[in-house]
């Protein structure tokens, strides 16, 4: 920025004594300072002066387009640099939040956050600041240079110029920042729109709903690019104006000028450095002034920036993964009651519960029994309100929760699979270099789906499409499966991982579960009760409370009685 700025003032100052050799050598070889340096370099007449001059003033034109573009390219980079660590902290910072936060939040707003908003960032906040500090650098230096051809003349012009922009700052301040709000919010929304519209694109097919989304997306989008027009109407209009407003005072001092003593010809090197000020001036001026119109047009989406950098990181977040902590004996819930907030209801009430290792544990109760939370707090996503969650009777807690879930696999209801090989998918989270190819084999071969995946043609390195699209609902829960195996976890939890299936898959998955190894800690949340038949212990919950505990037969039994 500083060389740039010394390059404009260095051609600005240039053209000065190269038009005043063309219109009269004379004058100007015959100053002292010109005639002795111009002797040095044996020029001995006037005219020579020109050759030199025409030199001296291209060498500076072309030096100062030279600076101009490695300051594009320099800032331009330095934004995106910029932009990419702020999407890249806050993405991993949203990622080390605790699943508590997580399910209070709307997952779009965030990726619209990190995603799109970063780019807001970068392109009306980062080179706005980095455009209006060269823009002042560069104000300065030509002001100077300026102020030293006629002072009266330019700080007139210059004070004229700098009232209007900041007049027109002053007047749009509040519909930029009404535009700002506007933006922030419509982004979050069309985000939402076009996730739930493709997300649930079986659904919209099937009920015909098309132009409903449609119309949710258009009330969104059409507002938002409102906004942003209006902010570059306001950021590029003042241009035209200026510059218009330039070419009529640089006519009128040179229609002064003229009716001087010595004319024109005194006139037009005071008029080419003016005329070439003005052309270096105004879009610096128009720069600065379209900076501010940007960062004042992006301050709420620079507010909710700020809040995803400001979240926590927790202590751990640098470290390596920790030693898994000492699992031998049981899981215990001691007195373990929980609620969301202190206004809510309690979800559960004063649970004391036992899991020995090795055992295979289920859990039956109707939807908002507590089921899930009770296993929410064994997979450490929640603390206990009250009590205390317990393994080898060591409680679980921040400091030891990462050691407890290195020992824990969890297979969902709806298995998450990303658009990549089935080899990937049952090694998640882990680079290709990292995988350990031998025991994804045995893996899928403990979750009974190692025949299938070699019959495909492309093997383990097959695509499952975009959600495991192309599998089906038992394939996808035994890549599940095999995922918990890859992980070679003491206890995997399986939340109602069978519930979508027919009885038909069901039962070759549950096989695939009841051929694992005993040495397994293995819990099922499940709504039917033949789903359950190999545990050695199922518990009931009912209002946040366990009500009955008891085996499959005497359930089977008390089921069959029950009118």
């Amino acid at each position: 920025m500083i060389l740039a700025s010394f390059a404009e003032v260095f051609s600005i100052g240039a053209i000065f004594p190269f038009l005043g050799v063309l219109i009269d050598p004379d004058r100007i070889f015959n100053r002292p300072l010109v005639h002795d340096v111009a002797f040095a370099f044996g020029i001995l007449e006037p005219h020579q002066l020109l050759f030199p001059l025409t030199i001296i003033f291209c060498a500076a034109s072309l030096l100062a387009g030279f600076l101009r573009l490695l300051l594009l390219y320099s800032s331009t980079n330095f934004s995106f640099a910029a932009g990419a660590d702020i999407s890249i902290d806050m993405y991993r910072r949203t990622l080390f939040q605790p699943y508590s936060v997580h399910a209070n939040r709307n997952t779009s707003e965030v990726i619209n956050g990190i995603h799109v908003k970063s780019n807001i960032i970068i392109y009306n906040i980062v080179m706005p600041i980095l455009t209006l500090t060269s823009s002042i650098l560069m104000l300065v230096s030509i002001v100077a240079a300026l102020m030293a051809v006629d002072s009266i003349v330019f700080l007139s012009a210059f004070t004229t110029f700098g009232i209007i922009y900041g007049l027109i700052i002053f007047k749009t301040r509040k519909k930029l920042f009404s535009n700002s709000q506007v933006i922030s919010h419509e982004t979050d929304q069309t985000l939402k729109a076009l996730q739930e519209g493709l997300g649930g694109i079986r659904d919209v097919l099937i009920g015909g709903s098309q132009e409903a989304y449609c119309k949710v997306f258009k009330d969104s989008d059409l507002p938002l690019r409102r906004a942003q027009s209006n902010n570059i109407i306001i950021s590029t209009s003042p241009r035209y104006v200026m510059e218009s407003m330039g070419m009529a005072l640089i006519a009128v001092l040179a229609y002064l000028m003229s009716h001087q003593a010595e004319g024109v010809a005194k006139a037009i090197p005071t008029l080419g450095a003016l005329a070439i000020g003005a052309q270096r001036l105004l879009p610096i001026l128009q720069q600065g002034y379209a900076a501010v119109v940007h960062m004042r047009g992006s301050q709420a989406s620079l507010q909710d920036i700020l809040e995803l950098l400001d979240q926590p990181l927790p202590a751990n977040a640098d470290q390596p993964p920790p030693p898994p902590i000492a699992f031998q004996r049981a899981i215990v819930f001691d007195n373990v009651s929980f609620r969301y907030s202190e206004s809510a209801k309690w979800v559960l009430s004063n649970v004391n519960l036992t899991i020995e290792k090795g055992s295979r544990v289920g859990f039956l109760g109707v939807t908002g029994s507590g089921k899930s939370t009770l296993l929410d707090i064994v997979m450490g996503l929640l603390d206990p309100t009250e009590g205390r969650f317990l393994v080898d009777n060591q409680e679980i807690t921040a400091g030891n929760l990462r050691s407890w879930q290195v020992r824990i696999a969890h297979v969902p209801q709806s298995i998450f699979l990303s658009d990549s090989s089935i080899g990937e998918n049952i090694a998640f989270g882990l680079q290709k270099d990292q995988i350990d190819h031998d025991l994804v084999c045995q893996a899928a071969k403990r979750a009974q789906i190692a025949d299938f995946i070699e019959s495909m043609p492309d093997g383990y390195n097959s695509f499952v499409g975009e959600r495991g699209i192309r599998l089906s609902g038992g394939q996808r829960q035994r890549i599940g499966i095999a995922r918990a195996l890859y992980k070679q976890a003491d206890v995997i939890i399986f939340d109602e991982a069978t519930s979508a299936l027919d009885n038909e898959t069901e039962n070759a998955v549950m096989e695939a579960i009841e051929g694992l190894a005993h040495d397994l800690t293995i819990i099922i949340i499940a709504h039917r009760l033949t789903t359950l038949r190999k545990c050695d212990a199922i518990y009931e919950l009912s209002n946040g409370s366990i009500s009955r505990l008891s085996g499959y037969d005497s359930l089977m039994k008390k089921s069959v009685n029950t009118p």
